[in-house]
């Protein structure tokens, strides 16, 4: 069922339980704030029982009391159709995509820097790259990679263009990351959801090379056991799950390999990173 109709559901459900309390005489008089709060902990309880996504309890608690709270303030029409418009540049897809916008800590940066072989022009793909906050730092940790970002919300990506300007390394495009190739990129970087993570490693395994890396920022693929772990040891305590992208033998049944170029491999110690040296 898609996010949004699943949403709307929820909060019909929550909006008939107070009108059968409301009837059935259980409640007193109550003012539209009140009711609409009810309604809110009611739509709430079923998006707990349904076990949606966490952010979601949020988002029903306070959906009907913000409408109620805005009919009241009575702002120009104008002003709410601003309003829109500025979540709707910054937000784009995050309804049907259930990826909303994180950004990537400096302390991230440096630990996947860190974590990489220094020596050698790596190729890196940032997908959902948001404002460039991983991928401007890293290009001025590392001017000799060569790192690409690919976002769809246009109020981030032109935020991060602009950022970008005086980085010649740093290739920016507007896109959706699911029409666009993996082939060819020594490192997958994303910051996403819980939401897309199978369909991101059946996607990885499609078409990375062998000895590849897919990096998620704090979710990992269901199902499948990180060759290792980074704790970037950030205020939110998150982790970096590295997956090594297996070979043809070693690949799911089924599952297509993509066209290669020569690839090789070489060992860096201590944490024995392989990366494949791609012909550019």
């Amino acid at each position: 069922m898609p996010p949004a109709l699943r949403a709307l559901l929820i909060q019909i459900a929550g909006v008939a339980l107070v009108f059968l309390l409301a009837r059935s005489g259980v409640l007193p008089a109550l003012s539209a704030l009140e009711l609409a709060c009810l309604q809110g902990l009611a739509a709430a309880l079923v998006s707990i029982g349904l076990r949606s996504p966490r952010w979601w309890t949020a988002i029903h608690l306070g959906f009907m009391p913000l409408i109620v709270l805005a009919v009241g303030i009575k702002a120009p029409a104008w002003l709410w159709l601003t309003g829109f418009g500025a979540l709707a540049l910054v937000y784009w897809s995050s309804f049907r995509t259930q990826v909303p916008l994180f950004l990537s800590n400096r302390v991230t940066v440096h630990k996947l820097a860190a974590w990489l072989p220094a020596d050698g022009a790596l190729k890196l793909l940032d997908i959902g790259s948001g404002t460039g906050s991983l991928l401007i730092h890293l290009a001025r940790l590392r001017p000799d990679w060569t790192l690409t970002g690919i976002e769809t919300a246009p109020a981030p990506y032109a935020l991060s263009r602009w950022l970008a300007r005086k980085l010649p390394q740093l290739r920016l495009v507007r896109g959706d990351f699911w029409q666009h190739s993996l082939n060819g990129y020594d490192v997958v970087y994303a910051f996403l959801s819980p939401v897309p993570m199978g369909d991101l490693w059946r996607k990885a395994i499609r078409e990375m090379q062998p000895g590849s890396w897919l990096v998620s920022n704090s979710f990992a693929v269901p199902g499948a056991t990180p060759d290792h772990k980074v704790e970037v040891g950030d205020a939110r305590g998150s982790i970096l799950y590295c997956y090594r992208i297996p070979g043809r033998a070693n690949r799911p049944s089924g599952t297509p390999r993509a066209d290669s170029r020569a690839v090789g491999a070489s060992p860096h110690p201590p944490e024995a990173l392989l990366l494949p040296a791609v012909d550019r």
